[in-house]
């Protein structure tokens, strides 16, 4: 999808924070966006804000729960009776849910893995089928974090999901290729949204047991630093990451040091002793992916 121009996004959170910020990107490169939230108050300002730019034409709001697979059938036959063929899924509805794991209760990890897992496998469940339908191509993004590449403390929900959708867009990735559908999993650092008024979206359901409320609260009270990345910005790599067919698509470099310990520790962590040759020729398919092969000679080539 490089050539983005008339090309139709839908984005779930995608009424503020990043998946805003994407909108704004995907708008100013000449697509048409559907932006699917949650929050209505968020999808109002949202279409106000493009409606001052005049560029309202280009958007428009659905509120959906992406747990919800009935509406998100109904909200994608909406967008494209609004805008046509979707070419591009963006699933980034998420949540700040975080506390230790010995203080999770069902309802945590239940509210947690349902939006951030659950409702991935329904956009693309959704989704897939109408993109390989018409047949034009497209691409998806899944929103993953830093988390799931530099796991913290008193995140287990949080990271869990992360650190799903990266084996996810992995895995997904070779398989659409030949339905020329590229994949790329977004992993951001810190940027600036309301990420911190999760508490606000939990369905009462999901709230008498939670062994997070005070958490909850107090996350809610947490202002935003102005020092994590403008959510235009972070559209905007996103918009080249798709662009570029890239199979990750980071943001700051802040974490590259992290990373590379976190994988040395895991190369390092393999048994120091000789391989059994015919054990690994009877697996071969199991021992390496030649995606990873040609991811890195792309980006090698693309940084001389």
């Amino acid at each position: 999808m490089r050539d983005v121009e008339g090309k139709v996004a839908f984005i779930t959170g995608g009424a503020s924070g990043i998946g805003l910020g994407a909108a704004q990107a995907f708008v100013d490169a000449g697509m048409k966006v559907v932006m699917a939230d949650v929050r209505q108050d968020h999808i109002d300002a949202a279409l106000q804000g493009f409606a001052d730019r005049q560029q309202n034409r280009a958007v428009h709001g659905i509120r959906l729960d992406v747990t919800d697979r009935a509406s998100f059938a109904r909200a994608a036959d909406e967008a494209e009776a609004t805008f046509g063929k979707v070419h591009l899924l963006f699933n980034n509805a998420g949540m700040g849910i975080m506390g230790p794991a010995k203080e999770a209760t069902y309802d945590d990890w239940d509210w947690g893995l349902g939006v951030m897992i659950g409702g991935v496998v329904n956009g693309l469940v959704t989704f897939l089928p109408r993109i390989i339908r018409h047949g034009e191509g497209g691409h998806v993004v899944n929103t993953s974090s830093m988390a799931a590449v530099i796991p913290i403390p008193n995140t287990v929900i949080y990271t869990t999901a992360k650190a799903a959708m990266v084996g996810m867009c992995e895995s997904m990735r070779p398989e659409l290729a030949a339905d020329n559908i590229g994949v790329s999993v977004f992993c951001p650092g810190p940027v600036q949204s309301n990420i911190h008024e999760s508490g606000k979206t939990r369905p009462p359901e999901f709230q008498k047991n939670s062994g997070y409320a005070e958490r909850e609260r107090q996350l809610g009270a947490r202002t935003v630093n102005p020092l994590w990345m403008d959510p235009v910005e972070c559209g905007q790599r996103i918009l080249a990451g798709v662009r570029n067919d890239d199979l990750y698509i980071l943001t700051h470099p802040e974490f590259r040091d992290g990373a590379q310990e976190h994988y040395d520790a895991l190369v390092a962590s393999f048994p120091n002793e000789p391989v059994n040759q015919e054990r690994a020729d009877s697996i071969r398919f199991l021992l390496g992916n030649r995606m990873f092969t040609e991811e890195l000679a792309k980006l090698r080539a693309r940084d001389g």
